[in-house]
Formats: structure tokens, sequence, C-alpha cells
């Protein structure tokens, strides 16, 4: 099958929806189907003069050279992650499957315009997540989700959706009401290769200055406007609570945003800048071993805009337990290796983080196992795209009759 996956931002972008569509192209290639992915181009190359030597390649452009299953198209129009790609639908006549992940404001409805002229191809559609905003921006979602999504959904011959438990209060939860036939359920996925438990790495841990002798906990999630929802602050306050109970742990912080400086001012104003280190420009190499530092891994989101959390996987394939905010989508990953709490109340944090630290030695040991049993049972991106790949075929062989 020739399959298209169509998706809005892609690495070298470390965003959550590029991350997930990487892992399915290079799994799906791997199983033997021909993959194209198409994304704007957010990455303009500089020019050169004559007078000076070419430069070394950057990261960016190390990305593209390496990964030539990516066309990325040039936008006529672009705000943020959301693009313009006019050119996207004479390049989607050529495929089999086109698979695109919602959201994708500029090209989702390209998509579905091309799907009407086009009965006969298959369009699947996985529903991330939902929308939000503030100001202008929330009512232009508000629109776009009441007037546009529900003809991109009904566009399509097969919708995912990553958890039925957050579908079903989204605002994609109206559609799969009225047309549950049209949904599957496919999580998203893990590289348990990638992501293994390890000892310690003390070259890392030094490096941070971390106490080895202390408890530590991790975080990892986009620290700018677009991710507002991940709960830093929630974070901070918790550990300032633990503080003040004379608990001792340390905690690091990985992600990168505009909204950083604000958060380590906070960290600060706390009286935390000896227990909390905000980890500067880690990439995807070298993320793993973040994972391997911590004992327990937080995800203190506040707002259902954190619609599954693909970071729990990463933490439950390296063997942490999670604690988690309850919320829809999330909650169902967390639990399986660890505990959800409230949104938004460090309070009920700082209690669920210090009763974790207070479990015995062979109760952490059996957490951390369960942890990684269950991502590679449930979560592995080779399990999960096998899956993926017997919806393509039933829905290539439905075409070709």
């Amino acid at each position: 099958m020739k399959i298209a996956q169509i998706v809005c931002t892609f690495p070298p972008y470390n965003g959550g929806m590029g991350n997930v569509v990487f892992s399915l192209a290079s799994e799906l290639i791997k199983q033997g189907e021909e993959v194209v992915v198409f994304t704007p181009d957010y990455y303009q190359k500089k020019e050169i003069k004559d007078s000076e030597a070419e430069p070394e390649p950057t990261h960016t452009e190390a990305i593209n050279n390496n990964l030539d299953f990516v066309k990325r198209l040039e936008p006529s129009l672009q705000y943020g992650n959301a693009a313009y790609l006019p050119e996207i639908a004479r390049e989607l006549d050529q495929f089999d499957i086109v698979h695109l992940h919602y959201p994708f404001f500029g090209v989702a409805n390209l998509v579905r315009k091309w799907k009407l002229k086009n009965p006969q191809k298959k369009l699947v559609v996985t529903y991330h997540m939902d929308t939000r905003g503030f100001g202008w921006k929330g009512l232009f979602f508000k629109y776009y989700g009441y007037f546009w999504l529900p003809k991109i959904l009904q566009s399509a011959d097969c919708l995912l959706a990553t958890s039925l438990d957050y579908l079903k209060v989204s605002l994609a939860g109206e559609h799969y009401q009225k047309y549950p036939e049209k949904w599957l359920e496919l999580p998203l996925g893990v590289d348990t290769q990638k992501f293994l438990p390890r000892e310690k790495p003390e070259t890392l841990v030094q490096s941070l200055g971390l106490d080895k002798n202390l408890p530590t906990i991790l975080f990892v999630g986009g620290m700018d406007e677009a991710h507002y929802f991940k709960g830093v602050p929630v974070l901070l306050k918790a550990l300032y609570l633990l503080k003040q109970n004379n608990f001792a742990c340390q905690t690091v912080l990985v992600g990168e945003g505009n909204l950083k400086n604000e958060f380590k001012l906070l960290s600060k104003s706390l009286g935390l800048e000896k227990q909390v280190v905000f980890a500067d420009n880690v990439d995807n190499e070298n993320l793993p071993y973040f994972y391997n530092s911590a004992d327990l891994f937080v995800l203190p989101s506040t707002t259902a805009g954190e619609a599954f959390g693909l970071v729990l996987l990463e933490a439950m394939s390296s063997g942490i337990p999670i604690i988690a905010s309850d919320l829809p989508g999330v909650r169902q990953i967390a639990k399986l290796a660890g505990d959800t709490v409230p949104a938004n109340q460090p309070e009920t944090l700082a209690q669920e983080i210090f009763d974790f630290f207070s479990l015995n030695t062979d109760e952490l040991q059996l957490l951390k196992q369960q942890a990684r049993q269950v991502a590679e049972e449930k979560f592995a991106w080779s399990k999960l795209t096998s899956r993926l790949r017997q919806i393509y075929q039933q829905l290539d062989t439905t075409s070709k009759k």
C-alpha cells in the first residue's frame, strides 16, 4: 500500500503529534509499507554568499537529509503550527490510504475537499486532541470545532481516537455518539528499545548537580504558551509544600519554551533553587537517560488540553512509576503504572509524592517492573503499528471491490 501521513509538525520540532507520526511512519516502513509524511516546511534555508564557506549542516538539515520519507511543503500562509498548503491535493492523488492527524488548521479542510472529489480513496483521521486558547484564538477554535470539525470527521472512512475516555468528553464526542461504528480506539505507542530501564547514569546525575542519595522527580513537557496546561506551577507549588514539611527530594524539569524563564523565577521565589533543576536543550538522543535518572515521573496537567500524555509511556517504558492529573485520557494511562490526583491541587499532589516515597524498597521495585511490563505488552509501537496496518488493509480491500 502507498500511505500518506499528514501532520502539522514533525521533528526536529519537538511536539507530540510529530513524534507520533515519525514513529508510526518508521515502523510502517519496517513492516514493508510505502509511506510519505507531508508536513509544512517551517525551516528556511539561509543564503550563502560566494565569499562564505558552506557551514556545517544544522540539526534540522541533518534530520531533513536523513528522512527520505518526509516531504516538507512550503506554506503559502502560516501562523504558529497552522499552515495553508494548496498543493497537498495534487500530492494525495497517488496514494491508496491518506491518514490525517487532527488538529491541522489550514490543511484539514483541504483534505476533506480532496476526499469529496476522490470518494474511492480511503481517508483515515486520528483525533489527537481538542484545541483550546484564550481571546480571539479561543473564539476561532470554538467556531472551527462547531462548524468545520463535524464536516471533516464525516468525510473520513475511519476515525481513530487515542483514548475513548478522552473522546467522549472532547469536541468530537457528539460525532462519536451519533456514529460510534466509525470510531476505533488506537492508543499512542512508545519505542521500548529506546526507552529502557537502566542504572542511573552517573555522568548525567553529576552534570545536573543532583544528589544521588536523594529521591528524584522528573517532569518532561513543553514550556511555551501552546503547552500552558502542562502544570509546571502546580508542581513547583507542591515541591514548596514538601520543602515546608521537611521532605527532601530533587526535581528535574525538561522542556523548552517562552514560559521557561517565568517558571525559573517562580522556582526561585519559592526558594527551590537547590532542589529544582531546569535542564537546557535536551535532545531526543539524550532524553531516555533523563528518565533513567529519576525515581518518579510527574505530569501535573491542568486541563483537558492534555489528551493522552505521550511522556507517560516513555516513563513507563523506562521503568519509572507515574503520578498524573485525573483527566480524561491521561488517567487511563497513568493508573496502569501509578496513580492520579485531581488537577490544580498542589496540596494533594504533594501528599501523593510523599506517600509514594514512603513505600518500602520491594513495593517500589514492583511498581517499576509493572510499569515496564505494561509498556511492552500494551504500548510497543511494533504491536500498535501492526494493528493500524490491519485497519489500512481492510479499507484498501474494500476500495478495490
